[in-house]
């Protein structure tokens, strides 16, 4: 008997280094999963990539 396949969805987001935990924060509250933070447009900016379970 074989588990059912996770489907998942992505979001990628803005993410400004002054107020990192409050936008990580929210996107956790709506069931978002950090995957990685990589560098923005500039110095002063990340972008952050999250999944999450696709709700069927």
């Amino acid at each position: 008997m074989s588990s059912p396949v996770v489907k998942w969805e992505y979001l990628t987001a803005p993410l400004l280094i002054h107020n990192t935990k409050q936008i990580l924060d929210n996107f956790g509250q709506e069931g978002w999963e950090l995957v990685t933070v990589m560098a923005g447009a500039s110095s002063e900016q990340l972008v952050a990539y999250f999944k999450r379970p696709v709700q069927q």
